[in-house]
């Protein structure tokens, strides 16, 4: 499962708080939807290792850490901060 991917692949960011929700179901008649779910997903993590980071490089970070994840689903919100 993706969900079980995220989160073995954020682990190295050193998460003090780490949720991976799958919101595809939400998106039931929208583009990207697809049967069975992982499509649409939202990740709300805190880690030290954002400390002093903007948004932005943030988000890049995560990205990065996901690698091969992100071009296979449509949609992924995220709510980072530090811890």
């Amino acid at each position: 499962m993706i969900v079980d991917e995220m989160k073995e692949r954020l682990a190295v960011l050193q998460p003090t708080r780490l949720d991976v929700v799958d919101e595809s179901e939400s998106h039931r008649g929208h583009a990207g939807y697809r049967d069975g779910g992982e499509s649409h997903f939202r990740i709300r993590m805190a880690s030290p290792v954002f400390t002093g980071m903007g948004r932005v490089q943030r988000h890049r970070l995560v990205h990065e850490t996901l690698g091969d994840i992100v071009p296979r689903i449509h949609a992924l919100a995220l709510e980072l901060a530090e811890s």
